[in-house]
């Protein structure tokens, strides 16, 4: 039978500290661009860069963890068909 891998879900530490530096981060590029001596359309372009990377980021992110879900539930069923046709094998020769 497949056993069931264990799930390893980030503490509530490591939860605190990502979502503490994401905002420290973004607070720092916000105060940057807010004191950067340039014109407002080019401190708009700089917002708009930063908005955009992480979002990409973000998307980016999101889109390998769902590449290896896929890949893992697909192992995981494929290991299932592989032992059900090893059942039905095993069961046939004692027939």
């Amino acid at each position: 039978m497949i056993e069931n891998q264990p799930k390893i879900a980030p503490g509530n530490s490591w939860t605190m500290f990502t979502g503490l530096s994401f905002i420290v981060a973004a607070g720092m590029m916000a105060g940057g661009i807010y004191f950067l001596e340039a014109s407002f359309a080019a401190k708009g372009f700089y917002a708009m860069a930063a908005i955009m990377l992480v979002h990409t980021s973000v998307t980016i992110t999101k889109t390998l963890r769902d590449i290896e879900e896929s890949r893992r539930l697909s192992n995981r069923i494929d290991d299932a068909r592989t032992e059900r046709l090893l059942m039905e094998t095993g069961q046939s020769d004692m027939l």
